[in-house]
């Protein structure tokens, strides 16, 4: 499988959104094996962040002036929220950036495969939790809802996924629609 979700990454032309008045940010979106299933790890942010306190998302953030590019910085990020080091991850492509319509962020996500089980150590300023679903079970229609918006901005798609009491919506849903969307097309094949 994972040389297929490369091949399928690497195949495909990312869509890039370029505006300045946007600020760009990176996150990495990590695969593992656990039993011979891929799950996708996620963190749910703390209450003590700016932006987007106590949301389902993926380890990433804003770039910083020594980050190279964003995928130094989605690297770096991982590793200070997570505690993921960069030479334990191995990156099989990206997807397409998105937006966050509310805070004004580009999104640049990098998907990457990391070893399991994994020593992580949460930075608790940032991170509350993280934790993993198993492929199988997003890309199924019984975790997926469609028009899903926790307040009143309804301003881009409202995609969600619930999993054992965690919601994942917003960008990281429409990241993670992205990805179901892509693996799935290639194993219907």
């Amino acid at each position: 499988m994972k040389e297929r979700i490369a091949k399928i990454l690497q195949e495909y032309k990312k869509r890039r959104i370029i505006d300045e008045k946007l600020i760009p940010s990176a996150v990495l979106v990590p695969l593992f094996y656990d039993k011979g299933s891929l799950h996708i790890l996620f963190t749910k942010r703390s209450s003590e962040v700016n932006f987007h306190k106590g949301q389902v998302c993926f380890p990433g953030g804003s770039p910083e002036p020594h980050d190279l590019n964003l995928l130094q910085t989605a690297l770096r990020e991982a590793e200070e929220e997570i505690g993921l080091k960069a030479k334990d991850v191995e990156i099989l492509g990206e997807l397409d950036d998105n937006l966050t319509l509310t805070s004004g962020y580009i999104i640049s996500p990098f998907v990457a495969l990391v070893s399991h089980p994994y020593p992580f150590k949460l930075d608790r300023k940032e991170v509350e939790e993280i934790f993993s679903v198993p492929l199988l079970a997003l890309m199924g229609e019984a975790n997926f809802r469609q028009d899903y918006y926790p307040n009143e901005d309804k301003s881009g798609p409202g995609y969600a996924y619930e999993y054992e009491g965690h919601i994942i919506w917003g960008a990281t849903a429409r990241i993670l629609k992205q990805f179901i969307e892509l693996v799935r097309c290639e194993v219907k094949n």
